[in-house]
């Protein structure tokens, strides 16, 4: 690697990201917003802390939305009621069990031991 990758970054990563947004850019509406909209989200919650990992899941959520423009399947067809839910699930696919996972499973943990706490109670 390169002294200017170590301060920049990978640049194939970068022109990767370049690729995936032009794509998305290039998409008709209601695809164009409906992706940017998901890929917003991901940036927030999305629990992917890896480069490589995130540009392959957004090259997989552009072509999910490039396949459903030359379908003609409607956004909500896509996402379904729930777009939080679709995006999470979608996302779970990619995830390199960050701090979010550690933390979900923190609380799950965390909910067993008082429940066990009520029935020695009783």
């Amino acid at each position: 690697m390169a002294w200017f990758e170590k301060l920049t970054g990978d640049l194939a990563d970068k022109k990767k990201w370049r690729e995936y947004k032009a794509r998305v850019k290039a998409l008709p509406e209601p695809y164009r917003s409906a992706a940017a909209g998901v890929e917003r989200y991901l940036m927030y919650t999305g629990n992917v802390s890896d480069s490589k990992k995130m540009i392959a899941m957004c090259d997989d959520l552009a072509d999910l939305f490039e396949r459903a423009a030359v379908d003609g399947t409607p956004v909500r067809d896509i996402v379904g009621d729930d777009p939080a839910e679709f995006v999470d699930a979608f996302a779970a696919n990619y995830s390199d069990g960050g701090w979010v996972d550690k933390q979900r499973k923190k609380l799950s943990q965390a909910i067993d031991a008082a429940e066990k706490e009520k029935e020695k109670e009783q």
